[in-house]
This record gives structure tokens, C-alpha cells and sequence, in this order.
């Protein structure tokens, strides 16, 4: 189903909070065409069919069991250029937190989406498109209330951050039979850490602010290959084994 079939159909049905309370979607207006070109020329790849369709019947709304949704971007304030060079911010809960597309140059379609967190200071796999996460955003108004989106973020970024799953060590990442880990392991030392997202599970994530606000993070070209160093005593002991 195109993006603009389940915005409309979510448009119509009657969604409710958790608690019963009505919930009802305030669509934005859609944009003019001198709009979107201004979105065009802000974006590293072109603007697919399905999305212009969607932005030609709305840009984005509120209501429903996030802050509000702007599929141009312009309300979301947010950018983390090291890890999403060219990341349009879509969604956001209204804590600081935000649902990022990550899109490239190549990008042919509007995914994958990822949420990126303050609290805990976590990145975490979301959906492969935006078709996807749109889908899973409007099971919040109705019942059983079940959706990827609420697993995301209520739960998977505390174990993210709690148990660092999936990280590999820089050894283990130059001696690796796969040639994008181990060439970008190449191109950084021992204190870094690795986390491959190239086939990630929904809450799959990696903790950008590991080691602090300052904690350097690294991406790996395009390919959703990230990496973070250790700082403090134990960067420096991990310099000195290298």
C-alpha cells in the first residue's frame, strides 16, 4: 500500500489513545509546487513517485500517539550529520527524540528509518521504509495498541544502552573475512568499537553517546556501518596495546 493510501485510510478511522480518549489525525496542508522544489533542492536524491503523491495530499500531521509528523522536515530539529549525512527528520515524540530517514545519493525510496534518542543516547533500526513505518505508527490508535514503534521506543533503546548488543572490537574487525568491516577498521585505531547495521533486526541500535556527549562516532561511507571510540582510561590503554 502507497504511503498517501494509509495516510488517507488512518484519516478516516476513528483512532483513539490507549485510554480510549478520540485521537483524530489534523492533516497539514499539502505542498505547492513551488514547495516541493524547495524540499527537492534540500534533499540529496530525488523525491520518489509514491512520496510526491503523498506530499501532494499532505505535508505531514499531528494527533495520534506522537508529537506530530513533517514528511519535509522543516519543524524537526534535529541533524546528526556522523551518522546520517543526509538524514531527513520525519516524526518526532515530542521529547527531543525523532524518526530519521536515511537517505543518500542512491536512495531510490524513503528508508530505512531509524530513531534517534537523547535518553538513553541510542540510534536504533526502525523500518525499511516509510510505507512500513507508517503502517506501525497508526496501530497506536487503535486497539490491541500493538506496534513496532511503541516496542522501539518504550523498550528497545534501555537494552541498547544496558547491554551494547552486537558490538565488535577493532581486532576482531581487521581480521575479519568480510572487506567493509575490515577496511574500515583499517581506517581507524584501536580504540574504536564497531557495530554493523548492513541487516539489523527492528530495535537493532548502537549507542551513539556511549562514552559521553563528546563520544566520536563514525560512519562507513554510505553503508550503515558505525563505529565509536572509547575515551578516557580506557582509549588509552587500548592505544597503548595496539
Amino acid at each position: 500500500m502507497r504511503p498517501i493510501d494509509i495516510v488517507r485510510q488512518a484519516s478516516q478511522r476513528p483512532l483513539t489513545t490507549k485510554g480510549g480518549d478520540p485521537a483524530p489525525l489534523m492533516l497539514e496542508p499539502p505542498l505547492s509546487d513551488a514547495d516541493m522544489h524547495a524540499v527537492a533542492a534540500q534533499l540529496p536524491c530525488p523525491i520518489p513517485p509514491d512520496v510526491r503523491d503523498l506530499l501532494s495530499f499532505c505535508s505531514g500531521f499531528s494527533g495520534g500517539a506522537i508529537d506530530f509528523v513533517d514528511f519535509t522536515g522543516r519543524q524537526c530539529m534535529f541533524e546528526y550529520e556522523p551518522a546520517f549525512p543526509h538524514g531527513l527528520p520525519i516524526a518526532a515524540d515530542g521529547h527531543g527524540n525523532f524518526w530519521v530517514v536515511d537517505l543518500l545519493p542512491t536512495s531510490a525510496r524513503w528508508g530505512p528509518i531509524y530513531f534517534a534518542c537523547h535518553d538513553a543516547p541510542v540510534i536504533l533500526y526502525q523500518s525499511p521504509g516509510l510505507e512500513e513505518f507508517l503502517s506501525e505508527l497508526f496501530k497506536l490508535g487503535m486497539p490491541p495498541y500493538k506496534s513496532l514503534v511503541d516496542d522501539v521506543h518504550e523498550d528497545r533503546l534501555f537494552e541498547v544502552w544496558r547491554k551494547n548488543p552486537g558490538v565488535r572490537e577493532h581486532g576482531e574487525c581487521m581480521s575479519s573475512d568480510d572487506p567493509e568491516l575490515r577496511s574500515f577498521a583499517q581506517q581507524l585505531g584501536p580504540t574504536f568499537q564497531f557495530v554493523d547495521m548492513r541487516n539489523p533486526s527492528v530495535g537493532f541500535g548502537f549507542s551513539w553517546g556511549r562514552y559521553g556527549a563528546n563520544t566520536v562516532v563514525k560512519r562507513h561511507g554510505n553503508l550503515p556501518i558505525f563505529a565509536y571510540e572509547r575515551r578516557g582510561l580506557m582509549a588509552r590503554l587500548f592505544g597503548r596495546s595496539a
